[in-house]
């Protein structure tokens, strides 16, 4: 369960900003919109958030910094090799934050207990890395580490809390990689649920959303049904799915790609099987009518890809992060689609949404509450600000929200100049 995050420097955004899914005061929507995570100290937290702005205001680049932190905790100590470079970009408009590094900082919970965990990276070293744990409710320092830059070396704390092979963790880590990860890969259980949630709990996708291998999958075991009744529940008007895997064939690459091109595909495709994804409709006799996957319109092609992730979710309580979730969607799509968040049956494990649109005609109080809007823009100095609805102190229950945001009174909305006729 996600509580906050925060990002400075990095990309496009300079100072720290802070995205929280904490409820606010205000009790209207609680029983949906809202649940209480159990931990040594409850928290009231929210099931969904949606952020607005305008085009290249910096929504994305929110979302990359999510994913940039994944990355780095899952792949610096298993993929990465001494000296390669990491992939973070400092805020490049200010020679003040050009040569400094990116900062990360997430706080959640697994298994009751909550977790503040963040670390400070250039291209070339982790600058510093910090763990904190709540077990009891009160603080514990596992982890603290420092790059020396007079010394050329790290300043370590390792609290007693923490056990296992620290020494043997310690002198392992490269100055490219985690120490979360490092110990993880050489077998810390206490570190194992902190690297879980970034592995299985946090699950991303761009504006492209995903590909429908995971939906293909569950096709294939027994939740079908799950799959089929979510493209009901979305009126797609498909009766079945069917699934084929096939040998792959050369003859099905474009005619005019090269010779060589094609027998290295086939020969990396050789002993692997094509997935050919067919829908099934029913004519005006009740009779069935086969359809190739790609005949479907891009927006049921999407609904299809995110049936998968979207099921298994809500069923295991994961927290999604989505840029554009309007892209090729109805609006009541978006709304079906965030609405099966706000139901304690459809989301009875408190799984947790946070997407970026441009679609305002669910920005409205009868699906959010007032602390579950945000907003991303740029400020003066070109740098990317988050913040959120309740900042503006909306009515409840009374301000049209759409119309207040659309007329400029939230900001984050594009500025758009008369196009002059150049001389």
């Amino acid at each position: 369960m996600l509580i906050e995050f925060s990002v400075a420097n990095f990309r496009s955004i300079r100072e720290r900003q802070t995205f929280s899914l904490v409820k606010a005061k205000g009790d209207e929507l609680i029983k949906s919109n809202a649940f209480t995570a159990h931990a040594a100290t409850d928290y009231q937290l929210l099931r969904s958030a949606a952020i607005y702005g305008p085009n290249a205001g910096g929504k994305s680049n929110f979302l990359i910094a999510m994913k940039t932190m994944q990355r780095i905790v899952l792949e610096s100590a298993a993929n990465y090799q001494r000296g390669d470079k990491l992939k973070v970009t400092p805020f490049r408009l200010s020679e003040a934050t050009i040569e400094e590094p990116s900062e990360f900082e997430i706080t959640f919970i697994v298994d009751q207990v909550r977790y503040q965990y963040g670390f400070t990276a250039t291209a070339e070293r982790i600058c510093e890395e910090w763990l904190l744990a709540y077990p009891k409710g009160r603080v514990q320092r596992w982890l603290g580490r420092e790059w020396n830059k007079k010394n050329k070396h790290y300043d370590w704390l390792l609290g007693n809390s923490l056990a296992g092979e620290r020494q043997l963790w310690q002198k392992s880590t490269r100055d490219n990689a985690l120490f979360l990860s490092t110990a993880v890969q050489l077998n810390s259980a206490q570190l194992q649920p902190v690297y879980d949630w970034f592995k299985t709990a946090l699950r991303m996708t761009g504006s492209n959303g995903w590909n429908p291998e995971f939906s293909v999958l569950l096709c294939e075991k027994n939740e079908k049904t799950q799959v089929m009744a979510f493209l009901h529940a979305a009126d797609l008007h498909i009766d079945d799915i069917v699934i084929e895997k096939k040998p792959f064939d050369i003859e099905e690459l474009p005619n005019d790609m090269p010779v060589h091109l094609k027998e290295m595909i086939a020969s990396d495709l050789k002993d692997k099987k094509v997935i050919d994804i067919k829908t099934v409709h029913k004519n005006d006799e009740g009779s069935p009518v086969i359809f190739d996957f790609e005949d479907e319109s891009d927006g049921t092609q999407k609904l299809f890809a995110f049936a998968g992730p979207w099921i298994d979710s809500l069923n295991k309580g994961h927290v999604l992060f989505i840029d554009e979730l309007h892209d090729n969607l109805h609006p009541k799509l978006v709304q079906f689609l965030v609405q099966l968040f706000h139901s304690s049956e459809t989301n009875p494990k408190n799984a947790q949404l946070v997407f970026t649109t441009h679609e305002t005609s669910i920005l409205n109080q009868e699906i959010f509450r007032r602390d579950q809007i945000w907003f991303c823009e740029k400020n003066q100095q070109q740098a990317t600000v988050i913040y959120p609805l309740t900042d503006f102190s909306p009515r409840k229950g009374r301000e049209n929200l759409e119309l207040s945001y659309l007329s400029g009174r939230y900001g984050a909305l594009p500025y758009i100049r008369a196009l002059r006729k150049q001389a």
